[in-house]
C-alpha cells in the first residue's frame, strides 16, 4: 500500500479501495482531521480520517483495527490511507507505555514478550532476523544433500554432551525419563542406518545456570556425515555461517560485542594444546594445574578432575581472545568420549569448537565408530563421574549395539541457533534472541 502511495502527488487518492489491519500506536487530532498511525508486522503507516467520512474516531492507543480507504499523499508527501471507514476489532483495555521510548524495562521486557514486541520495532525486526536464520540454515543443508529428521524429546537415557538433564516420569511406563541434553546418538543411529546425511533443529534441555550465553532450554543444530571427517566438517561450517550471514545481512560483517568482525570463510584455525602452551597451561598431573590456575586467581574449587581443570583453562584463558571467527581443534581424549582419535596421537581425537567474539559458536568432531572402542569410553566417563564430575556421560548400551552393526567414517557437528543469532543479531545476551528466555518464577 505505501508503493502504491508513494506514486501519487499529495492530495490526489488513488482509484481502488484498500482494506489494512493493524494496531494503532499513534494519534493526532487536527480539527475535522484525525492522523492515525497504523502498525503491522511489514512496518506503520499513517491513517487519514476526515470526520466528512468517518465520523467520530473512537479509538484508543493500542486498539486494533480494520481500515477501508483509499491510497493517498497528505500535503507533506507522506504515504497514506485516506479512510471511508475505520472497524474496530479488538479493543486494548490496558494503558501502553511510552510510545515514543518503547519498553525499556529490561526485566518487563523478557518477561512479557508480547509487549516489548508490540512497543519495539527493532525486537520485531530482531525476531524475523533469527527467523531468516533458521531458514537460511535449512536451505543450505539441503542443498548439500542432507535430510532433516526428528528425535525424541524424551529419552530413557541421556547422552551425547556433558550436562545435567530435567528428570520427567512417565505414568504409564512407570519411569523415569530424560528431556534431551542433545540430539547426537539418535542422529548416529539414523547414520547407521544408512542415511547418511541427516540434520535437525530442536530443542536440548540443560540444568544449568542462566547468563548471557546460557538458557536452559535453547535450540540447536546438529548435522552427521558419512565418509567426512573433522575437516571436512570445518570447511562446512565456515561456508554455512557465510552463507547464512550473507542470505540474511547481505554481508558478512557483523559487529559484536563492540567488535567489528568479519564472518567470511575460510576460518583462523588454531590447535588447542599450543593455545594452552602459550599461558603455561600445558600439562596432563591433575595437581600441578590446578595449583596453576589457583596462583592465577581462578576458581577451581568445584573441578574435581583433570578434563574439567582444562575446559576451566580454556574457557579463562584461550576463548577471550578467539574474536575473529577461530576452529580451535585436537583435544584431549578426556574431553571427548565420542570423537575419533588422531592418526599421530592416541591422547588427542578430532574435535574441534568454533568461536567468534570470544564465544563458542559449537562443537564438532570425526566419531568414533567403533563400537567396542566406544563402550571403553563411556567406562572412562563412569570414571570421571566417579571421580566428581555431575556432567560426564552416563553410557548407552543400546547405542553401542547400534555401532556394532557398523557405522561409516563420519563427521559431525552442533551449532547454536541462539548463539548464531545474537552475533548476526549484535546482541550481547542470548535471551535478547529468545522469545521467551527462562525466568525466576515471582511471588
Amino acid at each position: 500500500m505505501r508503493d502504491e502511495a508513494e506514486q501519487l502527488e499529495p492530495g490526489v487518492e488513488g482509484a481502488d479501495t484498500r482494506r489494512l489491519a493493524g494496531r494503532v500506536m499513534a494519534r493526532r487530532d487536527m480539527g475535522k482531521l484525525v492522523f492515525l498511525d497504523l502498525v503491522d508486522r511489514s512496518g506503520r503507516i499513517q491513517l487519514l480520517a476526515p470526520e466528512a467520512r468517518t465520523g467520530e474516531v473512537d479509538v484508543h492507543l493500542g486498539d486494533v483495527v480494520g481500515a477501508i480507504g483509499k491510497p493517498t499523499k497528505s500535503r507533506r508527501g507522506e504515504p497514506s490511507l485516506i479512510l471511508d471507514g475505520l472497524v474496530l476489532l479488538s479493543r486494548n483495555r490496558s494503558p501502553l507505555p511510552d510510545t515514543h521510548h518503547g519498553l525499556t524495562d529490561i526485566e518487563q521486557r523478557y518477561r512479557r514478550r508480547y509487549l516489548d514486541l508490540l512497543m519495539n520495532e527493532e525486537v520485531r525486526a530482531d525476531f524475523m532476523l533469527r527467523a531468516r536464520i533458521v531458514t537460511a540454515i535449512r536451505r543450505f543443508l539441503d542443498g548439500e544433500g542432507f535430510v532433516e529428521v526428528e528425535t525424541p524429546v524424551l529419552q530413557p537415557r541421556y547422552g551425547g554432551a556433558f550436562a545435567e538433564p530435567f528428570v520427567t516420569h512417565h505414568n504409564v511406563l512407570d519411569q523415569d525419563l530424560y528431556l534431551r541434553i542433545a540430539t547426537e546418538l539418535y542422529l548416529k543411529r539414523l547414520i547407521v542406518g544408512g542415511l547418511e546425511r541427516v540434520y535437525e533443529i530442536g530443542k536440548d534441555f540443560r540444568n544449568e545456570g542462566v547468563n548471557f550465553k546460557r538458557n536452559p532450554e535453547f535450540t540447536m543444530l546438529e548435522w552427521y556425515e558419512a565418509y567426512a571427517d573433522y575437516r571436512d566438517t570445518m570447511g562446512r561450517i565456515e561456508n554455512l555461517v557465510d552463507f547464512v550471514a550473507r542470505e540474511t545481512l547481505g554481508t558478512t560483517q557483523v559487529t559484536f560485542k563492540g567488535q567489528e568482525i568479519d564472518l567470511k570463510a575460510p576460518w583462523k584455525r588454531v590447535k588447542l594444546v599450543d593455545e594452552l602452551k602459550e599461558f603455561d597451561l600445558w600439562t596432563k598431573d591433575y595437581a600441578d594445574l590446578k595449583q596453576r590456575l589457583e596462583s592465577r586467581g581462578v576458581d577451581v574449587s568445584q573441578d574435581k578432575t583433570w578434563s574439567q581443570l582444562v575446559d576451566k583453562a580454556v574457557t579463562a584463558y584461550v576463548e577471550p581472545r578467539l574474536v575473529e571467527p577461530t576452529i580451535l581443534y585436537d583435544y584431549p581424549i578426556e574431553l571427548s568420549p565420542f570423537a575419533r582419535v588422531t592418526d599421530d596421537d592416541p591422547e588427542i581425537v578430532e574435535r574441534f569448537e568454533f568461536y567468534v567474539g570470544g564465544m563458542e559458536l559449537g562443537n564438532a568432531f570425526s566419531e568414533l565408530n567403533d563400537a567396542e572402542e566406544q563402550a571403553q569410553r563411556f567406562a572412562m566417563q563412569a570414571d570421571e563421574g566417579a571421580g566428581g564430575n555431575v556432567e560426564a556421560e552416563q553410557g548407552d548400551p543400546d547405542y553401542v549395539e547400534a555401532l556394532s552393526y557398523g557405522m561409516p567414517p563420519t563427521g559431525g557437528l552442533g551449532l547454536g541457533i541462539d548463539r548464531l543469532a545474537m552475533v548476526l543479531a549484535g546482541k550481547d545476551s542470548i535471551r535478547d534472541v529468545i522469545l521467551f528466555p527462562a525466568q525466576r518464577q515471582r511471588d
